[in-house]
């Protein structure tokens, strides 16, 4: 017995031996110095909307000579001149050496990291090259200086509505006017209820006007302004202190949505960074137009079938799917882009978990991106919700849903349930960054 216990131990000892030898095998071949150099394919890089679609920047590198046959996988990072780069922008190249980007893509980039436009920033660069779990080496750092540029309007301005007719006198912000082409002549689109309301800046009652002769002059500190229920469009000239409101809307009308105006038709938004109207809208077989204020007196058709808005023109025939109309009255055009997801909220909390419609988002256009239903910002707004749960899923179906595993805002693909409380909301769906993310804000 005593010798099969020596046996074992030699086994043993010898085993352990041969172990810490291969591992000083490996250590020994292992070029720890051996880390990715970056190459950039340009100093300087000036972006632009005309270069949208190129080429603008070239990242590369070589495998370095590691000592024995490894298979790295990098990533690039980049991040302002100095920073830490735990905000850094991060691509997972794999196996490439190289990485390009376009100037869309780039400027997405730099104007997510707060970068200004309009103005040159330095950037530094770096390439982490990963061997195995334990074991990742990282470039020096290159640098180069970009200039982005906005790649949406800035309409905003710092008056709004107030009012019982709007927000309850200011319980949530004031509804927006947005920059005209007019020095001091600024517009609101803006859906109102029986009640009242005034003009006001910065969401304070130091400068606020009303209507004391109810005759479209305002006067500082002046009477409310009685409105009925409706949408408007509210124009509002600081310079002269005068007002005017009209009724104003646009929408969706046809066999293609409420068989003609059957039910009311589906309603297009002003996006004030790119001077449009839009709308998501499911549609049906069928055909449609696009008229003002549900009524016929003004509507557009498409003569041509070729995205020009025709006054009166010819029906826009239609498939079945979801999708985002886009209409430019400056230029008299529209976009029809379907949407492969259509994003809604599902649950207790809400529609005890779909026995009746989910509460539907709709696109941030302030964050608006080609692929916006994947990449994109959502938004709901004023959602009521009752204490439960909630989930985020996409065409009111199971098959892509989110919730969040662990209660910290990052969506989770088939996670658990959101506890919410009883109250009005706005909610934010963040697709735009590699890890998605919500919002939920009570008002």
């Amino acid at each position: 017995m005593n010798k099969i216990f020596k046996n074992i131990a030699f086994f043993v000892g010898t085993l352990i031996l041969m172990t810490s030898c291969e591992k000083d095998e490996i250590q020994a071949v292992l070029n720890s110095g051996a880390t990715p150099v970056v190459s950039l394919s340009a100093p300087t890089v000036v972006l632009t909307k005309d270069v949208a679609e190129n080429t603008v920047l070239t990242v590369s590198w070589l495998k370095p000579e590691f000592g024995y046959d490894a298979a790295p996988t990098y990533t690039i990072l980049l991040d302002k001149k100095g920073g830490d780069f735990s905000k850094a922008y991060s691509y997972s190249a794999g196996k490439d050496l190289t990485k390009t980007f376009k100037g869309a893509e780039l400027n997405s980039i730099l104007l997510n990291l707060g970068l200004p436009a309009g103005a040159a920033s330095d950037l530094d660069v770096k390439i982490q090259a990963k061997l195995s779990d334990a074991v990742t080496l990282t470039s020096p750092l290159a640098g180069f200086k970009a200039t982005a540029y906005l790649d949406k309007l800035d309409l905003s301005s710092p008056w709004g509505v107030v009012g019982s007719a709007y927000n309850d006198w200011g319980a949530f912000a004031d509804a927006p006017f947005y920059k005209t082409g007019s020095v001091e002549v600024f517009v609101a689109y803006v859906t109102l209820k029986d009640g009242e309301f005034k003009i006001r800046k910065n969401n304070d009652w130091a400068i606020n006007y009303g209507d004391d002769g109810a005759n479209g002059t305002l006067e500082a500190n002046g009477a409310n302004i009685i409105s009925k229920a409706g949408a408007y469009k509210i124009t509002f000239d600081a310079a002269k202190l005068t007002v005017k409101v009209e009724k104003y809307s646009w929408g969706i009308v046809g066999s293609a949505f409420n068989n003609w105006g059957a039910t009311p038709d589906a309603p297009l938004t002003y996006d004030p960074f790119s001077d449009q109207w839009r709308g998501v809208v499911t549609l049906k077989d069928g055909e449609f137009k696009i008229r003002q204020n549900s009524d016929w007196a003004v509507n557009y058709g498409d003569d041509g079938a070729n995205g020009t808005l025709d006054a009166g023109g010819a029906n826009i025939a239609a498939k079945k799917g979801t999708y985002l109309i886009t209409m430019n009255l400056k230029e008299n055009k529209m976009t029809i882009e379907k949407i492969t997801n259509l994003w809604g909220i599902v649950g207790s909390g809400y529609n005890d978990w779909g026995a009746t419609p989910d509460f539907t988002f709709t696109p941030d256009f302030g964050n608006f991106s080609k692929d916006f239903d994947t990449k994109g910002v959502w938004i709901a707004q004023n959602v009521t919700l009752k204490t439960g749960e909630i989930k985020f899923r996409a065409n009111s179906d199971w098959a892509l849903n989110y919730g969040d595993d662990g209660a910290n805002g990052t969506l989770d693909v088939n996670g658990a349930n959101i506890a919410v409380t009883a109250g009005k909301y706005d909610i934010m769906l963040d697709f735009s960054k590699s890890t998605p993310a919500y919002k939920i804000t009570k008002k």
